[in-house]
């Protein structure tokens, strides 16, 4: 398949300004302001079929449709950029090397919904991120696209950036408006939501980084060219971050839908040493895992639902034969529970039993009953948060636990990791 996404990423000169306009950069902007009405664009996006690559795979044409169209005051458009999710680096990639990309999706996005203000939530630790983009916008305002008169339109927008302090929880969207807020980051209880009620209390528009980075994309080369790429309900080229025990791993650009195996064996260059493939996480850690009957899989949003995972935010995780499944998932809950907001109790006090009983399970000090007491923990934090965070830390134990269950046996029964002896703790 052709590059798109990853074109701009790969060359040299993209990140400055002069560079991103001699690659035909901001083309798609003019041509919203000189030729589109804002209901034009939004027809566009909904027609490409394009959804959103934060992981909910919520269509971003249909979004954009909830913000009122009467409403008369301020409106914004924030980009989610606190990529958190860990084996996830797509959206870095784009803020480092495309910055300007991330700049002309927001316009677009702004015009479409009549938004003048928009924000960058960047997390804390990208801190080379958030040079690339403060100087890139610096850039922008210089030449006169950013700014009361967008290339000398009625049309005007301004991007403000805005660093988190590297909570993961802030990645979930209304937590993220409380953090730009200047509040502790706590995920709101929806409705309303943020089309309606976001930011101050305004109409406002979240989409993520990989999301806006496609619409230049549409907006010039038409939505049906968009939609003619993957499967019928999933459109669109995709950045997969592919790490663990393969021999190549890297961000790959793909049709969705690609099948999981392909991925793996021929763009990762399958696992190190020729080992055999025990088990794949497709989308990031908070998406359940597959074992290596399940690799061909196609990597879509409904393809991945019908054998119980998600694509989430395509951070696929290869894991040979030589890993601890037990202590695979110890890390995980381990991660969950340093990252709980701590707002709704039952995953405040869940996430933490859920890694001691893991730690202790890899330990050998692992009791009877701990593997089902592991189930019952999880089930009573499933769906019973004020967010998805609780069923995030929990979707990874009841797959670990149900398709390696003779694993967690094996560590009780011999009261110690068949692995041989686990790492250090850090924290």
């Amino acid at each position: 398949m052709e590059k798109i996404l990853l074109k701009n990423i790969e060359a040299r000169n993209a990140a400055s300004v002069d560079g991103y306009l001699s690659l035909g950069g901001y083309g798609a902007l003019k041509k919203v302001l000189k030729e589109l009405s804002q209901r034009d664009v939004i027809e566009a996006v909904k027609t490409s079929g394009l959804r959103g690559r934060g992981g909910a795979g919520f269509p971003t044409g249909l979004k954009w449709d909830f913000v009122p169209k009467d409403f008369t005051g301020p409106k914004y458009v924030v980009c989610n950029a606190d990529e958190g999710e860990p084996g996830t680096f797509k959206d870095r990639a784009i803020i480092e090397k495309d910055p300007h990309a991330l700049i002309e999706g927001i316009g677009i996005a702004c015009y479409a919904i009549g938004a003048r203000s928009a924000f960058i939530y960047i997390r804390g630790e990208f801190a080379r991120g958030f040079r690339v983009l403060e100087k890139a916008i610096a850039e922008a305002r210089g030449k006169g696209i950013l700014g009361e008169k967008t290339f000398g339109s009625d049309f005007g927008f301004d991007i403000m950036v805005h660093r988190g302090a590297g909570a993961y929880i802030c990645g979930e969207e209304t937590a993220l408006l409380d953090s730009i807020e200047g509040r502790r980051g706590n995920p709101r209880l929806k409705p309303p939501f943020p089309a309606t009620e976001g930011l101050y209390g305004k109409p406002t528009v979240i989409n993520n980084v990989e999301t806006i980075a496609c619409l230049p994309h549409i907006i010039l080369r038409g939505p049906s060219w968009f939609s003619s790429i993957g499967t019928e309900k999933n459109t669109g080229p995709k950045l997969f971050c592919l790490s663990g025990h393969v021999n190549r791993p890297g961000l790959y650009e793909l049709p969705m839908g690609t099948r999981l195996r392909e991925i793996v064996f021929e763009n990762g260059g399958g696992t190190k040493k020729g080992r055999k493939l025990k088990a794949v996480i497709p989308g990031g850690s908070s998406t359940p895992v597959l074992d290596s009957t399940e690799a061909d899989v196609q990597m879509d949003f409904e393809s991945l639902a019908k054998v119980g995972s998600m694509l989430g935010s395509a951070g696929i995780i290869v894991m040979d034969d030589t890993t601890c499944m037990v202590r695979a998932l110890h890390v995980i809950s381990r991660f969950y529970h340093h990252e709980s907001c701590g707002q709704c109790s039952p995953c405040r006090e869940g996430t933490g039993w859920l890694e001691r009983v893991t730690g202790r399970i890899e330990d050998g000090d692992g009791r009877e009953g701990d593997i089902d007491l592991l189930l019952d923990i999880s089930d009573n934090i499933k769906a019973k948060t004020v967010c998805p965070f609780g069923d995030a830390a929990i979707l990874p134990v009841e797959s670990f636990v149900t398709k390696f269950r003779e694993e967690f046996e094996a560590h009780l029964k011999q009261r110690s990791c068949p692995f041989g002896a686990r790492f250090e703790r850090t924290f």
